[in-house]
């Protein structure tokens, strides 16, 4: 069973002292070329990339066609999985990981409804293997200080929260436009990432407030999926949230967004953008610093060596699940909607 990142670790076992062997499934998610890049440089692990999508843009590394490939790739199998296919078969391959007794990093949203993200965290918590999600974010120096200064209260009492998670529509992969793939449009796509900062500094917001548009970028969203939208997060303390999740950056943008929050309170305020560090310019963007992605794997492989459960874990992405499903709610019935408790 997971053990608690506050117990000592077990001596290591075969698999800790060995490369990892770890399997990426799908390419079908953007983050899958970096992550494969990142793990095929490391010499703690042996790589296998699954692409039965035939997406074909991850290079350098072990390609196989299929799922089952992957899964039979080692004799006994990967010691874990990188689930990034579309987000509606990333219960599927879960519930598959979990009964193999093999460690899950699920890429974010969780599922496309909540009743699947809780049979994946239910699944793989009772096979005792680790469910992290990815939410590289949640690394970011800025929002490490963020997280301090709410805590060591800086700021005094926190009054209200301004996020935005702004991008452009992506067009490399049509599934992120595809409501039955992707289990929305950009409030499912942009919602997540502020609502896990949100969620690591005030716990569950008591009710959720949402409206949407397909104002921006519609000739090009599959139909049905959003392109605009402002989510609104109410707590019980008073404390008020907005989150802007549109596809609003223009085609031409020289990256995809981008990710900031303001927090304002009692005894001051602070403004984070977790990607400034760059150097821009007419058509450029040129990343430098911390490398988020690299980071998360970091954290993910550690949890697996030890069999500790790591943070952001599959609760973490079943709550923030639970946030869309209460926003897409909302836009339902134009009215705010109470998170169960």
């Amino acid at each position: 069973m997971l053990t608690s990142p506050s117990t000592s670790p077990q001596p290591q076992s075969q698999a800790a002292r060995r490369p990892l062997r770890i399997a990426l499934l799908s390419c079908a998610h953007t983050h899958a070329a970096t992550y494969a890049a990142l793990l095929e440089a490391r010499d703690d692990v042996e790589l296998v990339v699954a692409d039965p999508d035939g997406y074909g843009d991850v290079q350098g590394v072990r390609v196989v066609a299929g799922y089952e490939e992957a899964w039979e790739a080692w004799p006994g199998g990967p010691d874990a999985v990188i689930v990034t296919s579309a987000n509606a078969h990333h219960c599927d391959l879960v519930l598959e990981a979990a009964r193999r007794g093999v460690h899950v990093l699920c890429e974010k949203p969780l599922a496309t409804t909540v009743a699947d993200a809780e049979a994946m965290r239910a699944a793989c918590d009772e096979a005792g293997v680790v469910l992290m999600t990815a939410f590289p974010v949640h690394f970011s120096p800025a929002v490490q200080a963020l997280r301090a200064a709410i805590a060591d209260g800086t700021l005094g009492e926190v009054v209200g929260l301004t996020g935005t998670n702004n991008g452009v529509l992506p067009t490399a992969r049509d599934w992120f436009t595809d409501v039955a793939l992707a289990g929305g449009g950009s409030l499912v796509d942009h919602t997540v990432h502020v609502a896990e900062i949100l969620d690591s500094v005030l716990g569950e917001p008591a009710s959720v407030h949402a409206v949407t548009n397909r104002i921006l970028a519609a000739d090009r969203a599959g139909e049905g999926a959003e392109t605009g939208g402002l989510v609104t997060l109410t707590y019980d303390s008073g404390v008020v949230a907005t989150i802007d999740c549109s596809w609003s950056q223009p085609a031409d943008a020289p990256t995809w967004g981008g990710l900031t929050l303001q927090a304002v309170g009692t005894g001051g305020q602070l403004q984070i953008d977790a990607f400034a560090q760059h150097v821009g310019g007419p058509g450029r963007w040129l990343p430098y610093g911390t490398d988020l992605d690299a980071l998360l794997l970091d954290s993910f492989l550690t949890a697996v060596r030890r069999g500790e459960a790591a943070a952001p874990d599959g609760e973490v992405g079943l709550r923030t699940l639970r946030v869309v499903a209460a926003a897409q709610e909302s836009v339902r019935t134009g009215q705010p909607v109470a998170l169960a408790r």
